[in-house]
């Protein structure tokens, strides 16, 4: 019987053992490596583009000879004014990386030993750099379509007669929300939220291109779909799969945010379902690449991304 990719030694080429091991001037080194790739490493002025720079012995800081502005390697980053230390960072990315259905944020405030409140803004900053390549995906082919309720909770009553239909929305607590997939036949993954299926349709409309077959259940919601699109409509209650088509793809999916949820999370609140559903998106699209490769992918999209609005100085509530 052939072996499971992530059992084999293929997947395993990241040691979190020498990320933990290295100094903070390799750490340094490092995200110097990665951040100014294109220069072989080389630091590179973040506002002008000169290469020129100066670099002080006192301190991390890069002075540019063109523009005469200071920058260090995370300045214009996802991780400016940060107070971490660089392995520490590093170390982060890797655990996060080896998570497989996901990391909570209070394991990562252990492994790091540091408050939750670092822990989780730390964990989310690197889930929007991450999958910030969702902002400009378009799908194509074949493409599966369907949602799953996730995120919120409403405790049953304990006598039957007492219970309620949780999934009508004068029952729900507000904070439940559907999570929409839209999903290449074999290709990428692209997930958002709306507070029903029906809401989801422009969406769709925007993102899946012209001529693609749309793969669907038998929900009323899709039926708009059938102007612009070829239609294959799968029955559930009858069957899984008919004539090759189905959604066990966006299934899949959904089987990996369930998990997340119910496994490592236990509550996804409403308001940041969206951060993790694109996390589980990535991280199934990427299931068949190597650990240490998601790990260089990560901390590449870290240095890349700009500086957040939604999580710099959340805790103080700023406006972005």
């Amino acid at each position: 019987m052939s072996q499971h990719f992530l059992l084999s030694a293929k997947a395993r080429t990241l040691s979190l053992s020498k990320v933990m091991r290295l100094s903070d001037d390799e750490a340094f080194a490092t995200f110097k490596a990665i951040r100014w790739a294109g220069n072989g490493g080389e630091p590179a002025c973040p506002k002008c583009g000169c290469v020129a720079v100066y670099e002080y012995k006192a301190r991390r800081v890069f002075k540019c000879k063109g523009c005469f502005g200071q920058f260090s390697v995370t300045s214009g980053t996802i991780f400016a004014s940060r107070k971490m230390s660089f392995r520490d960072l590093l170390a982060a990315i890797a655990i996060f990386a080896n998570g497989a259905k996901g990391h909570s944020a209070l394991q990562l405030s252990r492994d790091l030993d540091c408050q939750y409140k670092t822990a989780f803004v730390l964990a989310h900053k690197i889930r929007e750099a991450m999958t910030a390549e969702h902002k400009s995906l378009t799908l194509g082919g074949i493409v599966e379509v369907d949602g799953a309720y996730f995120g919120g909770y409403v405790k049953p009553e304990n006598r039957k007669e007492d219970r309620k239909d949780r999934r009508l929305a004068v029952n729900r607590s507000g904070k439940r929300r559907v999570v929409i997939v839209m999903r290449e036949r074999n290709g990428r993954t692209l997930p958002f939220v709306a507070d029903a299926e029906d809401e989801a349709v422009p969406t769709i409309l925007d993102r899946v291109a012209r001529g693609s077959t749309i793969h669907a259940d038998e929900a009323a919601a899709w039926d708009v779909l059938h102007t612009r699109y070829a239609t294959h409509r799968i029955n559930h209650s009858i069957a899984f799969s008919d004539d090759g088509a189905s959604t066990n793809q966006a299934e899949s999916f959904f089987s990996r945010l369930r998990r997340s949820e119910i496994g490592i999370h236990h509550h996804i609140s409403g308001q940041y379902l969206h951060a993790y559903a694109a996390e589980m998106a990535w991280r199934e699209d990427y299931r068949r690449t190597a650990n240490g490769e998601q790990f260089l992918m990560m901390t590449g999209a870290t240095m890349a991304h700009p500086v957040s609005r939604q999580w710099k100085g959340y805790w103080q509530r700023r406006l972005a």
